[in-house]
């Protein structure tokens, strides 16, 4: 697939990858739109992709917050429907943000509305290349792939980065995820990909690495499921830092105290120490690993890859 077709804007943790494409009739869709108050910026960084060209349609692989946080702006912007996958299509339509995640992990994701369900088993034609949507539970239970296999181009959101995927949220509250992680990486292994475009990071073609990698942090997880919890909760505060830059520490110990799924994890895997010193042992660990800084009282985000 040549790069006139298909384009992907990188960008960082914060925000998904936006990967552009050819709808072969003069405009392209999107795949994931990023977050939400990276919205204008994507929006721009669209319109300098497009040309001029119309977005006739917005696609997200998942409904994390990450991934779809600029549909609100783009689908208004553009006038263009937004397919999502089935899983939470009706929570999405009465906007459930509980169902939706977005209030239990303390992120934000503006409301949108989902016009068509991205069926798993279904294709896409686009351009010349005709897309395979394929069902990708682990990191999430409603996300998919896209395929497109005559060129092998693979569009794997979290479910495989060229070092490793995302937390395995079922997992979290004590729901089967690693065994949906492993069929997925099964399913990748069993495709003939060239070329893999991730929802974080950059196009790596290297397939057979990253997925001895995926497979070997996945083993560790399973031998040891409060090592899983524990980069679940650095990454999930790491990402909370990456939008509001720096924080009181009070202040930021007082948001991890209301957001259900830091206390969640804390009842489940560390409630054999008080939660304010399980907070400080987890922004101590990001501290040592260069994610953070502690000046004092106030905690700054610091430029690092990922916890």
């Amino acid at each position: 697939m040549s790069q006139t077709e298909l384009t992907v804007i990188e960008r960082g943790w914060l925000s998904s990858n936006n990967i552009v494409i050819d709808d072969g009739a003069g405009g392209a869709v999107v795949v994931d739109t990023g977050y939400s108050t990276h919205a204008q910026q994507t929006l721009a960084l669209l319109q300098q992709t497009l040309q001029g060209r119309p977005l006739t349609k917005i696609i997200n692989t998942h409904l994390h917050s990450d991934h779809c946080g600029g549909n609100a702006l783009l689908a208004q912007h553009f006038a263009a429907p937004v397919l999502i996958p089935p899983g939470q299509f009706e929570a999405a339509r009465v906007w459930n943000e509980e169902l939706l995640s977005y209030r239990r992990t303390g992120q934000t994701c503006d409301r949108f509305q989902p016009d068509q369900m991205l069926e798993p088993g279904s294709t896409l034609r686009l351009g010349r290349g005709l897309w395979h949507v394929l069902a990708a539970p682990g990191h999430d239970p409603d996300s998919v792939l896209l395929f497109e296999s005559n060129h092998g181009t693979l569009i794997s959101a979290d479910a495989l980065w060229e070092r490793g995927f995302g937390i395995v949220f079922p997992e979290l509250d004590g729901d089967s995820g690693f065994a949906e992680v492993e069929a997925t990486l099964n399913l990748i292994a069993s495709l003939p990909v060239s070329r893999v475009i991730p929802g974080h990071g950059g196009a790596f073609s290297d397939v057979k690495t990253a997925l001895s990698e995926a497979r070997r942090r996945l083993q560790n997880f399973r031998n040891d499921p409060i090592r899983h919890a524990r980069y679940a909760a650095k990454a999930l505060v790491k990402f909370h830092l990456i939008e509001v830059r720096e924080q009181r520490l009070a202040d930021l110990q007082s948001w991890l105290a209301g957001t259900d799924i830091h206390t969640r994890l804390w009842s489940r895997y560390f409630s054999q120490m008080p939660i304010q010193q399980w907070t400080l042992q987890v922004l101590d660990e990001l501290r040592s690993g260069g994610a953070l800084t502690l000046e004092g009282t106030l905690v700054r985000d610091a430029v690092a890859s990922s916890p």
